[in-house]
């Protein structure tokens, strides 16, 4: 019996995408199914960077195809399109900028910095073009973590160009500041300075910019949270139950904004033995798991106490480009491949195909 292309889309129904949890139908992957006589060709769209993994999941649609009966040559053209995500309804995307994901925790001293510049270098490693904004106007951490000093250049006098390394760009309050300069601002002026540093910057053409949000839930984060165009959040938290506390308000100040929270993540989960190797959840375990349940949100992943990532961060060498081969930085692409597939099958942006329509006197 001849195949045709209703067999061959059934097919790939049973073709998962673990990052996006969704079979590559339901998740608008495929975009043309092609039979001539016995041959098949398909032709897919990723919506994420997936440098790492593309190859293995053609693999496996060719060998999901490759049974049903009576097939020739299989051809499949995987390539990744990554596109603007909708944003908070009262907001407009920003030019250059397809989507911004905020990086958020309800209190200080779980590792939302070093876990937000890993997450920015792991999806430049997987193919995106990335940016990162350090939010964190009272305390500057971005540009130790990545080994930058001095002022950003200006082509203009107007606006600045970010300060790259890695391949990722960057903006920070720290690079226009004194090193140990305290900044004794009322909150308004923080906010206005973040303004700045997001729509003053001569960003390029980033598939992500992200947002490195100073910790907890006040006036500031609700304010930033409100007037910058957020496509999502992830929540980083640490087992113990303080932690998850704080990191439920975070969780619950975004839902108020309509920022959806593509996941959470529990870092400092294992805390491993730099002498012998063994492991033991000193924070406790399973929170991250158990808040991700009950939100109802994705748990994107757990990280190590690992003396590593607090070396290589301060050394301005980020885990994910010290050892792009080791443990930790899979860990961390594997987290950010499934925080940019959450990403991928929300809303979409849709603004930018609108024509703009001007009144005029005639």
């Amino acid at each position: 019996m001849a195949i045709n292309e209703a067999d061959v889309e059934n097919c790939l129904k049973s073709v998962i995408d673990s990052n996006v949890g969704a079979d590559l139908v339901s998740a608008q992957y495929v975009k043309a199914i092609n039979v001539d006589g016995t041959d098949v060709s398909i032709r897919l769209e990723i919506g994420y960077p997936a440098k790492s993994c593309l190859e293995e999941l053609v693999s496996r649609v060719k060998t999901q195809v490759q049974a049903l009966s009576g097939v020739g040559k299989i051809k499949v053209d995987a390539q990744v399109k990554i596109i603007s995500h909708g944003v908070q309804k009262s907001l407009k995307p920003i030019p250059n900028i397809k989507n911004i994901i905020a990086v958020a925790s309800g209190k200080g001293g779980v590792g939302k910095s070093t876990t937000a510049v890993n997450l920015a270098l792991a999806l430049a490693t997987e193919g995106g073009n990335v940016g990162i904004l350090d939010a964190d106007i009272y305390g500057p951490s971005i540009p130790t973590m990545l080994g930058l000093t001095g002022h950003p250049n200006s082509d203009d006098g107007k606006t600045m160009n970010p300060k790259v390394a890695y391949g990722i760009q960057t903006i920070s309050i720290g690079y226009l500041i004194d090193p140990g300069q305290p900044m004794i601002w009322r909150g308004p002026m923080v906010t206005n300075a973040l303004q700045q540093l997001l729509q003053e910057t001569r960003w390029r053409n980033l598939d992500y910019l992200i947002v490195d949000l100073p910790p907890g839930t006040g006036d500031i984060q609700l304010s930033l949270s409100q007037q910058i165009p957020v496509s999502g959040a992830v929540i980083v938290t640490t087992p113990q139950d303080i932690a998850l506390l704080d990191a439920q308000r975070g969780l619950a100040m975004f839902e108020k904004v309509n920022i959806p929270v593509l996941g959470i993540i529990e870092n400092m989960s294992i805390h491993i033995c730099s002498q012998c190797g063994h492991e033991e959840p000193i924070f406790g375990e399973g929170g991250g798991k158990m808040m991700a349940q009950k939100n109802d949100v994705d748990f994107l992943g757990a990280l190590p106490l690992d003396i590593l990532i607090r070396q290589q961060a301060d050394s301005g060498r980020p885990s994910v480009a010290s050892d792009p081969d080791g443990r930790i930085a899979d860990i961390y692409q594997s987290i950010a491949r499934k925080m940019a597939g959450k990403l991928a099958i929300q809303v979409k942006d849709y603004s930018h195909k609108f024509p703009n329509i001007v009144v005029q006197n005639t």
